[in-house]
């Protein structure tokens, strides 16, 4: 396919998410009607998608129209690419702008150039203050693609070296000591041997740097209470690999890969449906809006509303109460989101603190997307003795 013709792939596909379609639903009806697209078809087009996605308000300011050629037009400009020069009407390209088209758009301000809607735009202002507009144009940009070392089966050095030696070149990142920033040949990761052999995860650095940020001292049990895929418990496992380490996910399916990937970095994870006595150390890696990840799912910032935000608020304290009974005395509760939200972070743990004043705050960190990595933040609570 030529540029032109995955500008108009793109269209195509940016109307239907336009008209209610969920974007990868979208992608994927495209790519089965479309099998004469290569591999490179399929990620530029992909690519395309995702950066309007992530500047859905930008890209209709400055095409000026809230269409998938208006929002195309849109990222071109941003891009600084001359849009004539695809839209020529020849073979699939996009036909020729029209004279309103080409004096249509005007430069986006205030919540449509930070791509927020209004009010969560207003969010960002109180919760960041001086962050929040470089937290917003951030969350406009392409996620880094970061791996985490296995420090059981090899040093920072050595995984440098080998995947190096399979093309895939990478720095160390300040975030995280494990965490290592890929510069070229991602799309090779998953295929690579250095994977295969456990010697590498992919895993966001400021995720790593979250469980580096819990406080553990020689556990002997811990819980990863909202496990999903098992990222953050692969990463506890590494940390505490004598501990007894159990899995837990409201939705056992998210699950199903981990114990091949435990096998894989060489560590002991037990799934359970229900937790069992007292832990060391629970983690909570509670459900949120994921403000702080829509680099990597953009469409999430368009379907939050308030009521699911409040929503959400409440479902984050009860998770945070019901994990407090798993605790051991001593023992600490590490509670984390991908939110850069005020509600969902700082506010829940002065709730829960309110709620259990004998508990002591331990400690306590945000990450913005400017540190390099996603948006979290990480807290956690110490029980009393007895």
């Amino acid at each position: 396919m030529t540029p032109a013709a995955r500008v108009q792939a793109a269209i195509d596909i940016l109307n239907r998410i336009q008209s209610g379609e969920a974007a990868e639903k979208a992608l994927t009806s495209w790519g089965r009607r479309s099998r004469f697209a290569g591999s490179k078809d399929r990620a530029a087009i992909r690519d395309h998608v995702f950066d309007v996605l992530r500047m859905w308000r930008s890209t209709a300011a400055l095409g000026g129209a809230e269409s998938g050629r208006g929002r195309m037009i849109g990222l071109l400009r941003a891009q600084g690419q001359d849009v004539a020069e695809l839209f020529t009407g020849q073979g699939h390209a996009p036909a020729p702008l029209s004279e309103a088209e080409t004096q249509a758009g005007h430069t986006p301000e205030g919540a449509e150039a930070m791509d927020l809607p209004d009010w969560l735009a207003e969010r960002f202002t109180q919760d960041l203050a001086d962050a929040a507009e470089a937290t917003a144009e951030a969350l406009k940009t392409r996620a880094p693609v970061f791996l985490r070392v296995n420090l059981l089966k090899a040093d920072v050095t050595r995984a440098q070296a080998q995947l190096a030696a399979e093309g895939i070149e990478t720095r160390s990142h300040p975030l995280s000591p494990t965490a290592l920033e890929v510069l070229s040949g991602a799309r090779g990761v998953a295929r690579s041997d250095s994977f295969a052999a456990g010697l590498v995860e992919l895993q966001d650095a400021a995720s790593q740097a979250v469980v580096d940020a819990i406080v553990m001292d020689a556990p002997a049990r811990i819980l990863d209470y909202c496990a999903g895929g098992g990222g953050k418990t692969l990463a506890l496992a590494a940390r505490a690999p004598q501990a007894e380490l159990h899995a837990h996910d409201a939705d056992p399916r998210r699950m199903s890969d981990l114990p091949q990937r435990a096998a894989r970095a060489g560590v002991s994870v037990r799934c359970v449906d229900a937790p069992e006595g007292a832990y060391d150390v629970v983690m909570a890696d509670v459900p949120c809006s994921g403000s702080g990840a829509w680099r990597r799912a953009p469409e999430g910032k368009w379907l939050l509303t308030p009521q699911r935000l409040s929503e959400l608020n409440r479902i984050q304290s009860e998770i945070l109460n019901t994990c407090a009974g798993y605790v051991a005395p001593g023992g600490c509760l590490a509670f984390a989101t991908c939110s850069v939200l005020r509600c969902e972070n700082e506010d829940r743990l002065a709730q829960f603190l309110t709620d259990h004043p004998d508990w002591r705050a331990a400690t306590q960190r945000r990450f913005l997307p400017a540190d390099g990595g996603d948006g979290f933040f990480v807290a956690c609570v110490v029980k009393p003795q007895g």
